[in-house]
């Protein structure tokens, strides 16, 4: 199928404290076999850092916008400029192989009822968070949460104007306490409006594995688990989702402590009084 008759995109990316590395993203762009794209690069610096990368990048059609600090704000400056056929969401140190724009397009060309894809982010080594699925299929409420984040999800732009702006008291930068998650309530809001959103783990987006020390580890599962808690009340899951959420933590702490992983069990503790803070809210 000719380039012409492929959809196009609509990369929304929000970059703060970044400078240099914005050329992982913007290089992968580069190499992309499939043109129809534009880039809405949402900067939150206070600075110029991003000049000298999109300088470098003449050939990319890209609208540098501005926001506050907070990744949903971000995002949500970027949605009223979107005009393309897919919206999508990729980390500004995130990179797309070369053929990934094309397969996206292609699938959404021959499935006119998809309304939406979400891949797998992995570093080079192939290697994702040990919680990502590798069974594909239908998303779903109570199973969609390791099937999809930002950086992987494409919707189609009817999908993003019926959901509409991002919750801005979650993610990055929100300044509450439920400062992730963001991703994963759009994708809730979504399904709730009827979309029908597909995993397919074949669909890699490249992203490094950040190393992190004991304290900060246990700091993650915190923020998350407060985060995930927070969209278990706004979205009124049942019981047994719930409590199935719960006992996955207290199932790691067990696990690890087995194998005398002290910071792994800490992790899941803290995952766990993280979940319970975000319920009661």
């Amino acid at each position: 199928m000719e380039d012409s008759n492929l959809p196009s995109f609509a990369l929304v990316v929000a970059t703060v404290d970044r400078g240099d590395g914005l050329r992982i993203l913007l290089d992968s762009l580069e190499h992309q076999t499939h043109r129809r794209f534009r880039v809405l690069l949402v900067d939150q610096n206070s600075d110029d850092r991003v000049g000298p990368s999109l300088a470098a990048s003449p050939d990319l059609e890209i609208e540098h916008l501005y926001a506050p600090r907070g990744l949903s704000r971000a995002r949500n400056a970027a949605l009223p400029r979107v005009d393309d056929d897919i919206v999508a969401f990729p980390d500004d140190d995130c990179a797309y192989p070369d053929d990934l724009l094309a397969r996206i397009a292609m699938r959404f060309a021959e499935r006119p009822d998809l309304d939406g894809l979400t891949g797998r982010t992995t570093d080079a080594a192939s290697r994702s968070s040990g919680n990502w699925s590798t069974e594909g299929g239908s998303l779903v409420r109570d199973t969609m949460w390791n099937r999809a984040n930002s950086a992987s999800t494409f919707l189609r732009r009817e999908v993003v104007e019926r959901v509409g702006a991002f919750d801005e008291q979650l993610g990055l930068g929100s300044g509450t306490r439920w400062s992730s998650g963001e991703d994963t309530d759009y994708i809730v809001r979504a399904l709730d409006a009827g979309a029908r959103i597909e995993f397919d783990p074949s669909l890699i987006i490249l992203h490094e594995l950040r190393t992190f020390t004991s304290e900060e580890l246990r700091a993650v599962g915190l923020r998350d688990g407060r985060s995930v808690g927070y969209i278990l009340r706004k979205h009124r899951y049942p019981w047994h989702v719930v409590t199935r959420m719960l006992v996955r933590p207290v199932g790691g702490v067990v696990v690890s402590l087995a194998r005398s992983d002290l910071s792994c069990a800490r992790f899941h503790a803290a995952t766990l009084r993280g979940r319970i803070a975000g319920l009661r809210g």
